[in-house]
């Protein structure tokens, strides 16, 4: 895997980590910088770091703000991803409005789903036929999804649409996700995971363990860009790493 793990100390350090990376390839960045987004705790607590100290430190006017995934509810309800966003980034930064691209929740999902392919197919350039971001964040679940491809539907990783509808595999809601042709092709992926309940999981895939290629997140690895993973030490500790 072309992967680089970098552990921190904290959820501090692991946002202070990827603030910096952020601010190097949005500056170094002579276009328009497409970002997509993650929802979950950790990058609420990235959010909240980057808007109290990197304010006048990032050209925000280059961002374009795209998301990996969102519920189907609307954009004020606390499940939103866009709103979380919203609340611990947006709201704290100058950000212009056109600039930001969300899923829009509340639409019917087929159908939203093929919106969102569009406004990304007109929006980023494409690398080998396929929209190319220049950094995808993700997460990472315990049962081993990120975005929101789950184990149930690994289908997705190889799907040729730019995004699809699919369901939580016990709440049954529906999400869009981006499929994993696209993330995997773009410049930048980087995990942001903390805490010790991903403990496990994160040496299952890294590692690769017994049962790895079950997990939707074994198989993000950019083909042509770089897989960083940002790990707390709760997460990252006890690591065997594969031997190269």
């Amino acid at each position: 895997m072309n992967s680089k793990i970098i552990i921190s100390a904290d959820v501090e350090e692991l946002a202070s980590r990827f603030a910096r990376i952020l601010k190097d390839d949005v500056n170094n960045s002579a276009n328009f910088f497409n970002l997509v987004l993650s929802g979950g705790s950790t990058p609420k607590a990235v959010f909240d770091f980057i808007a109290e100290n990197y304010k006048s430190k990032i050209d925000w006017n280059k961002i374009r703000f795209f998301w990996g995934d969102e519920r189907c509810v609307p954009p004020n309800n606390k499940e939103s991803n866009y709103l979380m966003t919203y609340e611990h980034l947006f709201s704290k930064l100058e950000i212009p409005e056109k600039n930001i691209f969300r899923i829009e929740g509340e639409n019917n999902p087929e159908l939203e789903a093929q919106r969102y392919s569009n406004v990304i197919l007109k929006n980023v350039p494409k690398v080998n036929s396929i929209p190319s971001f220049d950094l995808i964040m993700l997460g990472l679940g315990e049962d081993g999804h990120t975005a929101s491809i789950f184990p149930d539907n690994l289908e997705l990783i190889n799907k040729e649409n730019i995004c699809e509808v699919t369901e939580h595999p016990t709440s049954r809601q529906k999400r869009i996700t981006l499929t994993g042709k696209v993330i995997n092709n773009s410049r930048k992926v980087i995990y942001l995971i903390t805490g010790n309940s991903k403990n496990k999981i994160v040496d299952t895939i890294i590692s690769r363990k017994s049962g790895f290629d079950k997990l939707p997140a074994s198989y993000i690895n950019p083909i042509n860009g770089e897989l960083i993973w940002l790990l707390d030490k709760e997460s990252g500790k006890g690591l065997s790493l594969p031997q190269k």
